[in-house]
């Protein structure tokens, strides 16, 4: 199976110039609109946390070719399945046939603003020391994992430089399996274009990603 991020796809060619868009255009349908607000409603009910979701959204075949609110909705109709929420049947014709099961919390509609607003920190207390500090060199891991992560495929085995230690946060990779939140440490690194992409990399262009201490090791 392939694991993909929207951060791998800007690392790979075909796929064109990224074209901004107005800030204030939030949606382009109004299905959009439904879509969004079902994902957070079914997001807090606590059946899965938000690594499983996007696992649940970027492990789909189609993911690559999907639109934005495309993959939020068949991200969510998996996870439906999953947890025996909903079948198949009953996403493909829009009509319930099995009971419903009684979920851990319902987002009601006076909570909504304040529930947004308040989000939900992945900062963790430290466990022990971080591995490394500001402008040392480090490298990702080269492998592929078998599993979900944050780490973007076009930076594997690539090496560079510290840029900030952003504390301990939820380890998405663990979060994602249902394994916990095996708390890591986070690191700003950043890579210049040449270590990237070779010799068709610019020379003058830095990357900056965000990686847990488990993607690093110290590079010479």
């Amino acid at each position: 199976m392939t694991y993909e991020t929207r951060a791998d796809l800007g690392g790979r060619p075909g796929y064109g110039p990224v074209v901004p868009e107005p800030e204030h255009e939030r949606f382009h349908a109004e299905w959009e609109k439904r879509a969004l607000a079902l994902t957070l409603a079914m997001g807090a009910t606590g059946e899965w946390n938000l690594d499983m979701s996007r696992s649940a959204r970027e492990t789909l075949a189609d993911y690559a070719t999907s639109s934005y609110y495309a993959i939020w909705v068949k991200g969510l109709a998996r996870l439906l399945v999953q947890r025996g929420l909903a079948t198949d049947e009953e996403i493909a014709t829009g009509r319930a046939i099995t009971p419903p099961r009684t979920v851990r919390r319902v987002l009601h509609e006076n909570e909504v603003a304040e529930t947004l607003a308040k989000g939900s920190s992945t900062l963790r207390e430290p466990a022990a020391p971080a591995r490394f500090g500001v402008g040392d060199r480090v490298r990702t891991q080269p492998q592929q994992p078998d599993h979900h992560t944050r780490l973007p495929g076009y930076a594997r085995g690539r090496t560079g430089r510290v840029e900030h230690v952003r504390g301990v946060h939820v380890f998405p990779d663990a979060n994602a399996q249902g394994l916990g939140e095996q708390p890591q440490w986070l690191y700003t690194v950043t890579f210049d274009g040449r270590e990237l992409w070779g010799a068709d990399g610019d020379a003058s262009l830095r990357v900056s990603i965000d990686a847990w201490e488990p993607y690093l090791e110290a590079a010479p």
